[in-house]
């Protein structure tokens, strides 16, 4: 019986240069991979900002924010997380600043763009969530092309395989970064036997999560940052599986590389943020009308007659507010915006309640007022002398009989009363 070779019939090969010389410019892969990644981040949120309202080009002002910011928190994380490299023994402080040779974490990514969206969603007037939301598809897809960056630097795979997708891994120059060691023949050499490309699998991961916020979204209506929360559930979902697959250095809490536990808790915030919070799909209406274009100046003849049958570019407006859907789509449809909800109205009720209690408390002085002046009138009454009692007698319409009234005009005067019940002045 003849036992069947243990050498894989397939392989996916992995490339042996990773960076270009353009002059003496470096052109790497990884770059055009974070580029290209970006890129694409950039149109899904560009055209998903759009239906929610937002006027064209707020992309391009966003990520002057957050990308930087993104790298930053980036390299601040990995640098956080792998000190030893740079602050251990032989480390070297300085190699901290060294973005291009590598060293990014998609953790710190993610925190530290999230502070430049929310600076720059700031300053345009746009809620974070909306940002957010906008940004939860694309995100997955930035990551996935990113991962591509990872292949061409024969890093970040997994233990051996013997699968038909199993990964040529190639031992790289440390004296000649991004390219791969040569024999004495010139030939790239290759790691012994073939590796799982954990890289592949979270790329394919990614889009996957790129299609299920998409198709989630699409039916649930989801807003107020849920969108988001979905996505990162969907990444650390993946990563976690697949960071336990890695055989790169990392650091280690209790036997668990780190990322790991990360990914964990991070699920777990995703998770409760989503479960927690509630609210339909955000859209936008600009605060006010925005600034119509300015004509250009000059003679008839000079003007770009094209960019007027293109039609005028919108002008951005100085901010925006909330509205439901059906209001969003009644702006679309006429122009009109819809009525802003009229902050003072609690105001003006509270105002006209204190209006209606100072007339209450007037009428019950008025009526206090009734009261004093009947409770004196007996105190006045006492004190008068005979002839004012007898003439409060008449006034009151108590005409004792056998008396004798020559004078009717006077007894009808006396009788006659006010028009709030009360005798006229007698002194009057």
């Amino acid at each position: 019986m003849t036992l069947a070779p243990m050498t894989p019939l397939a392989a996916m090969p992995s490339p042996s240069t990773a960076v270009w010389q353009l002059g003496p410019f470096p052109i790497r892969a990884y770059a055009l991979c974070i580029i290209a990644g970006i890129a694409v981040a950039c149109v899904v949120t560009e055209y998903r900002l759009r239906r929610r309202g937002v006027a064209p080009g707020a992309v391009l002002d966003i990520a002057v924010w957050a990308v930087p910011a993104g790298i930053v928190g980036a390299r601040i994380y990995h640098v956080i997380t792998s000190p030893e490299k740079y602050f251990g023994a032989g480390g070297e402080p300085i190699k901290a600043l060294y973005i291009w040779e590598g060293g990014l974490g998609i953790w710190g990514a993610v925190a530290g763009g999230a502070v430049g969206a929310w600076l720059a969603a700031r300053q345009l007037g746009i809620p974070l969530t909306v940002v957010a939301d906008a940004l939860a598809p694309g995100m997955p897809l930035a990551q996935a092309i990113g991962r591509l960056g990872n292949w061409f630097n024969n890093e970040l795979y997994g233990g051996r395989t013997t699968l038909p997708w199993g990964l040529e891994v190639h031992v790289m120059d440390p004296d000649n970064p991004g390219h791969a060691l040569r024999d004495d023949a010139g030939n790239p050499v290759l790691q012994p036997g073939l590796y799982h490309p954990t890289f592949l699998y979270e790329l394919l991961w990614n889009v996957g999560v790129a299609a299920l916020v998409l198709i989630l979204d699409r039916r649930l209506r989801l807003g107020r940052g849920r969108a988001f929360a979905l996505y990162v559930m969907g990444y650390t979902a993946g990563r976690f599986w697949i960071e336990l697959m890695r055989t790169d250095e990392a650091n280690h809490i209790l036997g668990v590389r780190l990322n790991v536990w990360t990914a964990a808790l991070v699920f777990l915030g995703a998770l409760v943020y989503f479960v927690r919070v509630r609210g339909p799909r955000e859209y936008l209406v600009p605060v006010g009308e925005p600034a119509a274009p300015v004509a250009p100046a000059g003679d008839v003849s000079q003007v770009d007659l094209s960019a007027g049958e293109a039609g005028a570019r919108p002008v951005a407006p100085e901010g925006y507010r909330v509205v439901t859907e059906d209001q969003f789509r009644a702006y679309r449809e006429t122009g009109a915006l819809p009525p802003t909800e009229p902050a003072a109205t609690d105001d003006a009720d509270r105002a006209a309640s204190g209006d209606d209690a100072d007339r209450a408390v007037t009428d019950d002085d008025a009526d206090r007022a009734v009261t004093d002046d009947d409770t004196d009138r007996p105190d006045r009454a006492a004190t008068d002398g005979p002839d004012d009692a007898s003439a409060d007698r008449a006034g009151a319409g108590d005409d004792p009989a056998g008396a004798d009234h020559t004078d009717g005009t006077d007894r009808a005067d006396a009788g006659r009363a006010d028009a709030g019940g009360r005798p006229t002045d007698r002194d009057s």
